[in-house]
């Protein structure tokens, strides 16, 4: 887990009607781990995601993905470089089927042009498609539902799904918006347990995350956010011992 980040931020600021959202945050991400990014709301969060993936324009600092600045790349090319987003609520298309999702997220989808139908090479890339979402359905826990439309799962199988889409992109980084909130505790574990799995074989995790023992669980580090930039980072027991992040987020024990 040593070298160079994979994820630099440096500076970042951002502001909305007049309201500065991120006040300089700055922090790196080390590969081959699943750092936390915690904070009380209105820390800059989600600001921070948003900046990060290209959705929402920095208006100063800079991003650096793999050594390579991002910070004005469209999220289309943040995401073809393997720096992958995922979101609090599932995003997609209600009638589109589990398998059609997963298929509209691969990694250099051919589309439906006339040139990638008539061709080898694109009927090729299309039952390859098919097979690495089969393959990632089945690492899921999702095959089963394969055939149902996406706006039919559960709450825990649309966050999967979620990551599903993730892996679909063929991903070196992903940033996790609260991957177990609103999850029943069973399939909570189920998506912490894939997680890990997903991290020794090679992955980088960003995660916003409120339930503390879930990110006591898998993070280290632990990045906290208070006010718009870092308030400090280290692991989950040193940064909760921390009386300034006490008094910024936890709250002080009576």
């Amino acid at each position: 887990m040593g070298g160079e980040p994979i994820l630099a931020v440096e500076g970042l600021e951002r502001s909305f009607y007049g309201v500065r959202a991120l006040k300089g945050a700055s922090f790196t991400v080390r590969p081959g781990t699943i750092t936390g990014l915690i904070g009380p709301n209105g820390a800059g969060k989600t600001t921070v995601f948003n900046c990060v993936s290209g959705v929402v324009p920095a208006e100063a600092g800079r991003v650096l993905f793999q050594g390579t600045e991002i910070t004005e790349a469209r999220p289309e090319e943040i995401s073809a470089r393997g720096l992958i987003r995922t979101f609090q609520i599932a995003r997609g298309f209600p009638a589109l089927t589990v398998l059609e999702t997963l298929l509209l997220h691969g990694h250099d989808q051919p589309g439906e042009g006339l040139w990638a139908a008539l061709t080898r090479s694109g009927r090729d890339r299309e039952r390859a498609l098919v097979k690495r979402a089969e393959e990632v359905a089945a690492r899921l826990n999702l095959s089963a539902v394969l055939d149902n439309l996406s706006s039919d799962l559960s709450g825990g199988q649309k966050k999967l799904l979620e990551i599903g889409r993730a892996l679909m992109g063929a991903p070196k980084l992903i940033l996790l918006d609260e991957p177990v909130a609103g999850v029943n505790p069973t399939l909570a574990r189920e998506i912490a347990e894939q997680l890990v799995a997903l991290r020794d074989e090679g992955l980088t995790f960003l995660i916003v995350e409120h339930d503390m023992d879930v990110v006591a669980e898998l993070c280290d580090p632990v990045i906290v956010m208070a006010d718009g930039a870092k308030l400090t980072e280290g692991s989950f027991a040193e940064v909760t011992a921390d009386a300034a992040v006490q008094d910024a987020y936890l709250g002080r024990l009576a």
